[in-house]
């Protein structure tokens, strides 16, 4: 054998039993459930995270009784809280770990500290069933999210979807979902 054949020999030998030995699957190496996922980001589940939000503000909060008709895995919540009042914000996500398109997210805050959305964003304006307005907007420059947003009872809401399960879950579908608030409060009497 020549030189040249040797040295490339020696060479693959070499790379093709170093790569061999890095080439190992590792059963532990498993991804972190969703649940473990979003409890580091903060989330817990949404009855906690409701109840935490109320206490905060000490009025109660009305939710859509309604959800988009389509299937999620888990429903969580986070109460934001920082420094100050003006992001208090309460986020409620409905996901799918099965299909990542499917989700749904609540974002409520009072309505003293509500998002002004620019014009820029506002996609059309619509009439609640109690005649409030309300507005779609788009989220993001790319599109990937629509938003309906109202006020309500002294609260601004913001449901959100992504934009591609817009075939399943149309802009009347959100139309609906925010007019599923329109029920009867049950007035708290005050202790004599």
């Amino acid at each position: 054998m020549n030189k040249c054949s040797s040295a490339l020999l020696i060479a693959f030998s070499i790379f093709f039993c170093g790569f061999q030995g890095t080439v190992s699957a590792n059963t532990n190496d498993k991804p972190k459930p969703l649940e473990e996922f979003f409890h580091e980001l903060g989330y817990t589940t949404a009855e906690e995270a409701i109840k935490e939000f109320e206490e905060h503000f000490n009025r109660d909060l009305k939710l859509p009784l309604r959800i988009p008709p389509i299937t999620f895995t888990h429903y969580l919540g986070r109460f934001e809280n920082p420094d100050g009042e003006i992001n208090d914000t309460l986020e409620l996500k409905f996901i799918s770990e099965k299909e990542p398109e499917n989700h749904y997210k609540i974002d409520v805050r009072p309505i003293e500290n509500k998002i002004k959305v620019p014009d820029k964003y506002v996609l059309k304006k619509v009439n609640l069933k109690n005649g409030d307005e309300a507005i779609y907007v788009k989220i993001s420059e790319i599109g990937n999210a629509f938003a309906l947003v109202f006020e309500r009872d002294k609260w601004q809401y913001m449901l959100s979807m992504d934009r591609r399960v817009s075939c399943l879950v149309a802009d009347e579908v959100l139309l609906k979902i925010a007019n599923s608030i329109d029920y009867p409060s049950e007035e708290k009497v005050p202790n004599p």
